[in-house]
């Protein structure tokens, strides 16, 4: 009964707050004002308010509420592990069953590379790659004359 009287009350003042807004000739706001506090009488004509007091009061509403909690919290929690795990067992199964169908040489672990032809001492280490030469002072911003010169500086 509270609840009532108060949305009726909050109805009435922002319908007075929108009919002197309308007397400031501002018409758009007016109307949006009074749509706004239309809604609180129509919630309790349709009956929601009670409604919503009785279940505000209701301990057998709040456990319901309380297990619908719980059951977000479960069903997130599972969907968190899932995630981390890359999937369920079947997609995991199906993701590496594609990755070695679409692989062109599946058992291979490695590339196999030749020897090539450059002869190294020992097969085990790879042949010593050439010093680069120092750069000179042309060469240092060779780079940036090309930038420069492409922007016609």
């Amino acid at each position: 009964m509270i609840a009532e009287t108060v949305c009726s009350a909050v109805s009435a003042a922002g319908l007075g707050i929108a009919a002197v807004t309308a007397y400031r000739r501002r018409f758009l706001t007016a109307a949006r004002v009074a749509a706004y506090s239309l809604v609180p009488i129509g919630l309790v004509m349709t009956g929601v308010v009670e409604w919503l007091a009785d279940t505000a009061f209701s301990p057998v509403a709040w456990a319901g509420f309380g297990v619908l909690g719980v059951a977000w919290v479960l069903f997130m929690t599972t969907r968190a592990v899932e995630r981390r795990r890359g999937g369920t067992r079947k997609e995991r199964k199906a993701a590496r069953a594609a990755a070695q169908r679409d692989a062109v040489a599946p058992d291979a672990s490695a590339p196999s590379l030749g020897s090539g032809s450059r002869p190294s001492a020992d097969p085990a280490r790879p042949a010593a790659r050439p010093a680069k030469a120092p750069r000179g002072g042309d060469d240092d911003f060779s780079d940036i004359e090309a930038i420069l010169k492409k922007h016609g500086i």
